[in-house]
């Protein structure tokens, strides 16, 4: 991974992005990408669009999603506590007692979300699992008026963002679920437009959406009309403890990146990118879904009259937590991956299982 790419990747997972409140880490995106791309658009829902080769009859489409999980603010009692609902799907227990920032019109405040002490619980409290609807949001105001000068209905709220390194190649932060995918997605069209010999037009986006019903990627895909649509997304590392292999597969970070199996993914493409994965020496571990998978590839699959899908995961432990981890050469093997798959790809190609 060169210095670029890498700052590219620690930028969009230090800038803010939940579904709906993208803007900011598209702006980091389209600025990136100009350097490379032949072209780039920005669709009326948000989507980010880079393509090269676009006069090529076939059109290929890498998706990763930007948009990650997060709140919004709903209410602000009467002496200054705010109260919010989710964005994407949370479990309100990872949420006690961080370090959380609601972006307004002013810029970002920080803010704490807590319960009282464990002192102050009485023994049916303590067992009781807290719901989200009790947690507020503490931003030290007196009162209403001061915290609403503040803060307005609707802004967005994420937790306390920031990147951090560890042993082994592997990092950690809020949102790897999926500036991840995002970064693979815009790095594997650099990739092989720097390489050269592309005979399709290949179109990497970056999605929005995704954590409330795949919008983006419905949006997009419609707009773009691949023939061939590989979704980049996280899946769940299970070499941790607790996690049952039997049922959520095999997955190590550090394993390189997973390629998914079953009724979402086209065999043609599964068949390619194993190709791809084997001709650039790439090891890769195996997925499998038995049903429409609740990534953008269920989206791009679906759009118009259909699309030849395939998913890339990126081994992710502890989603939708504040210690997403990843290993870094987990995503720079996904990116080689996609554009060893795109570089492959003949103009004639037909993707039509048989």
């Amino acid at each position: 991974m060169d210095l670029s790419a890498k700052k590219f990747f620690k930028e969009i997972l230090e800038t803010p992005s939940p579904s709906g409140y993208e803007q900011p880490v598209q702006e980091i995106v389209r600025r990136y990408v100009v350097d490379f791309a032949d072209d780039v658009r920005t669709d009326l829902h948000g989507n980010v669009i880079a393509s090269c080769n676009t006069d090529a009859p076939l059109r290929v489409m890498f998706a990763g999603h930007s948009d990650q999980i997060g709140l919004i603010v709903s209410h602000i009692n009467e002496n200054g506590y705010i109260y919010t609902n989710t964005i994407g799907g949370w479990d309100p227990q990872q949420l006690i007692g961080q370090r959380m920032t609601i972006y307004t019109a002013n810029g970002p405040v920080p803010a704490v979300i807590a319960r009282k002490p464990i002192h102050l619980l009485d023994q049916e409290e303590r067992k009781q699992v807290v719901k989200q609807k009790d947690l507020w949001l503490d931003i030290g105001a007196k009162d209403r008026d001061e915290a609403a000068k503040a803060v307005a209905i609707g802004d967005p709220v994420t937790l306390e963002l920031g990147y951090q390194e560890m042993r082994n190649g592997l990092a950690n932060s809020p949102g790897m679920d999926n500036k991840t995918g995002l970064w693979v997605a815009m790095e594997a069209l650099r990739r092989a437009k720097q390489r050269g010999g592309l005979n399709v037009a290949l179109y990497a986006v970056s999605t929005v959406q995704e954590e409330i019903g795949l919008r983006g990627a419905i949006t997009s895909a419609y707009g773009v009309n691949p023939h061939v649509g590989v979704a980049i997304d996280v899946t769940h590392a299970t070499d941790c403890p607790t996690i049952d292999k039997t049922q959520e597969g095999d997955v190590k970070l550090g394993g390189g990146p997973v390629i998914y199996r079953g009724p979402n993914m086209n065999p043609p493409v599964v068949d390619r990118l194993r190709a791809a994965a084997e001709a650039a020496e790439i090891t890769v571990q195996w997925g499998a879904s038995g049903r429409g998978t609740g990534t953008d590839a269920n989206a791009i699959q679906l759009a118009r009259g259909g699309v030849a899908a395939g998913l890339i995961s990126v081994p992710n432990r502890y989603m939708h937590s504040a210690v997403e981890m990843i290993s870094l050469d987990d995503i720079d093997r996904s990116a080689d991956l996609l554009a060893e798959f795109a570089l492959r790809i003949e103009a004639d190609t037909d993707f039509t299982p048989r």
